[in-house]
């Protein structure tokens, strides 16, 4: 029977299990968005998952939504990253890096006063961001035009190289969560005219454009993709058919996982995503949002998905395979560590003493 040990064999990688850990946006980065050796060892502690999939970084400068996310668009960042898949590597374990780019999420106070970008001039509304000035609320993007959308393109592909140039294993391409390539899919947020709006297809373009030229730069490629997710104040009217379009689509790239947040963060849209996902897109399924441990196993086996991310558990747990293999209680998180700077909530969280 597969469990959560059966070993996965992805690209050219063998995962010895099926317990991933989810990106996590932590703001550990030091000044010029640089990982430094914090982020390092934080990785490394946790380098028993099956995959590490490594934060939300930057793709280009001028696009900071969190403050003190890293980057992958300079020289400085490809030798901080580097610490960390050095110490991953030096631990047994396998680490990928989100690639992405916040679009309306991003704001001018970290910015250097640049408006930011979006599909259309809809802002976020409901909600704040950080910055050095204390929370602000959103302010409205300036909707790309086509000619620029090259140039995202071209961000992605860079920041693709880079990373494999910094010693990943592969990049996880973010197109969840209300941010930029998120915002085009859906037409909740995207509502213009001409190439890259409209249809499916035309809203999707911008997504499969990144994907391709991302494919190039690397040895293996995987997508998140969240279209229930209401976070960043973000819809669609067919959350389903986007998803059943989508995966069918997908099997025409070079796709080696696609990553799914079943469900909606604040609540709202409900319905069944994986179930037709799984249906139509033919390569490595994992399911994010909300999973124990019994019922993690129980999608595993029953062939649901291949593999199960876990977010916050890792956090608290950075032993987290070992622990559930063992039956043993897991610790909790404290929220009001999630963002702070340092190493307290961050590194700080103990592994258990096994018996052998």
């Amino acid at each position: 029977m597969t469990d959560l040990f059966t070993p996965l064999r992805l690209g050219d990688l063998e995962l010895p299990n099926r317990i991933w850990m989810a990106p996590l946006t932590r703001c550990r980065a030091e000044p010029g968005h640089v990982p430094g050796a914090l982020i390092a060892q934080h990785y490394a502690q946790r380098a028993g998952a099956g995959l590490i999939v490594a934060e939300a970084t930057m793709v280009s400068e001028g696009n900071s939504a969190f403050w003190h996310e890293p980057g992958i668009y300079s020289q400085a960042q490809v030798e901080g990253w580097r610490l960390s898949t050095e110490a991953v590597h030096r631990a047994g374990g396998r680490i990928v890096l989100q690639l992405w780019h916040g679009g309306r999420a991003c704001h001018p106070l970290l910015n250097g006063g640049h408006q930011p970008v979006a599909p259309s001039a809809l802002v976020i509304n409901g909600d704040t961001v950080r910055t050095p000035e204390g929370k602000q609320p959103y302010v409205v993007p300036r909707p790309l035009e086509d000619d620029e959308i090259p140039g995202i393109v071209e961000g992605f592909r860079l920041a693709a190289r880079n990373a494999i140039a910094a010693g990943f294993d592969g990049v996880e391409v973010h197109g969840a969560n209300g941010y930029l390539l998120d915002q085009f899919l859906r037409d909740g947020t995207n509502q213009r005219s001409g190439a890259y709006g409209g249809s499916l297809d035309n809203r999707a373009r911008l997504l499969l454009e990144v994907l391709e030229a991302v494919a190039q730069e690397t040895p293996l490629m995987g997508l998140r993709l969240s279209p229930l997710n209401g976070f960043n104040d973000i819809r669609d009217s067919d959350p389903i058919g986007l998803a059943s379009w989508l995966a069918q689509r997908l099997n025409d790239l070079p796709l080696d996982y696609l990553h799914v947040i079943r469900a909606d963060f604040t609540g709202v849209q409900q319905g069944d995503l994986l179930t037709p996902i799984r249906e139509r897109f033919g390569g490595v399924l994992v399911a994010n949002a909300g999973y124990g441990v019994e019922e993690a196993q129980a999608a595993i086996s029953s062939g649901a998905v291949d593999a199960v991310a876990f977010g916050t558990p890792f956090i608290a747990n950075p032993d987290l395979p070992e622990r559930i293999r063992r039956g043993a209680a897991l610790a909790q998180a404290n929220p009001d560590t999630f963002y702070s700077p340092g190493p307290v909530g961050y590194t700080d969280y103990p592994r258990l003493e096994f018996q052998p």
